[in-house]
């Protein structure tokens, strides 16, 4: 008598089972899929469930130039990249932030702008207003960009800022021969300025960015009559040989480098083979090029003793930070002998 009841709950469950299960199948239609205007088709979709992706991002400040440098009290913007919503169907992008607390005191949620930005070279389609950077210790930083969906879905891309507050100086000026006469400036003779840290390469000319470019280097006599009267000095121009580049001015430390009737200058790549100035690290070399004479009879002479040159920089050029240069002179270091 026991096996009718047991058969009896049996199927009182199967059938419990069958009307749960008829229930929530038009449910789950509802859920993934939607009827179209042809009665009796079911098109299906899969919700967006993919976050959109972040491929890049960098800080880098106001001045332009190297990237990934702040200092405190320097403005910079924060740049990423973001795909396209890949979700099925695609929901769109809601917002794009970045959380850089580190750099800028209680900034969590700095917004980032859709549009066509350039920072190092590289174009990015989203940045940040302008932000200001209060962090006092040095170092790497790190800050993220979080990219969320309209369907909620969120990314996330860390980055790292370096902070930088130490103003930079002039470290070391020196010369090389790669002429004929040693302590005559010639064509193929250089001459290296070496600053305490990397200088951003466009504080010293608009748009460059380190690679070998093309400049003029002039030498000034001081004297008069031909006479070692006055130091001459060095300077940098541009490639037009029109304006100063702010390297500031090198006192040869003697007057017997270039002589002139009356005092003159003489220029090296103005015309014929050119001057060439590159970056590398902390230093930039210039090799000279052509000379030319800039004045009545004058020319350059031989030194006839060494001396130690001494660098004045201007306060122009400006560190991958933004700290504006000391204008503290340099001494050339090392044992005295003849330049060039």
């Amino acid at each position: 008598m026991a096996r009718p009841r047991r058969t009896a709950t049996v199927a009182a469950a199967l059938a419990a089972a069958v009307v749960v299960a008829l229930i929530a199948i038009p449910a789950a239609i509802a859920a993934f899929g939607g009827k179209a205007q042809n009665s009796g088709d079911i098109v299906t979709a899969v919700p967006d469930f993919t976050p959109p992706a972040i491929t890049a991002t960098v800080a880098a400040k106001s001045l332009g130039g190297v990237t990934g440098f702040v200092r405190k009290g320097g403005a910079y913007f924060v740049y990423a990249n973001v795909s396209a919503d890949t979700g099925n169907p695609a929901s769109g992008i809601n917002t794009v932030k970045a959380n850089v607390a580190e750099l800028t005191t209680g900034q969590t949620e700095a917004v980032l702008t859709a549009g066509t930005y350039t920072a190092g070279g590289v174009t990015y389609g989203y940045r940040s207003a302008e932000l200001t950077a209060n962090a006092t210790v040095e170092g790497a930083k790190s800050y993220s960009v979080i990219a969320t969906d309209k369907a909620a879905n969120a990314s996330t891309l860390k980055g790292t800022a370096t902070v930088d507050n130490v103003v930079p100086t002039a470290a070391d000026v020196q010369t090389a021969n790669g002429g004929t006469t040693v302590g005559k400036p010639e064509e193929k003779d250089s001459i290296t300025y070496t600053f305490s840290e990397p200088i951003d390469p466009q504080s010293i000319l608009a748009g460059w960015n380190g690679a070998s470019t093309n400049v003029v280097v002039r030498m000034v006599d001081n004297g008069l009559l031909g006479l070692p009267t006055g130091n001459d000095e060095l300077f940098v121009y541009n490639a037009a040989n029109t304006a100063t580049l702010p390297f500031g001015a090198v006192s040869m430390a003697r007057g017997d480098y270039v002589a002139g009737l009356l005092g003159g200058s003489i220029n090296f790549g103005a015309s014929g083979t050119k001057t060439t100035m590159v970056m590398s690290g902390n230093s930039i070399t210039i090799t000279f090029g052509t000379m030319a004479a800039e004045g009545v009879l004058v020319g350059p002479t031989t030194a006839a003793a060494g001396a130690a040159m001494v660098w004045t920089p201007v306060a122009t050029p400006y560190d991958r930070a933004g700290n504006v240069m000391s204008n503290a002179t340099a001494t050339q270091s090392g044992a005295v002998h003849k330049n060039f």
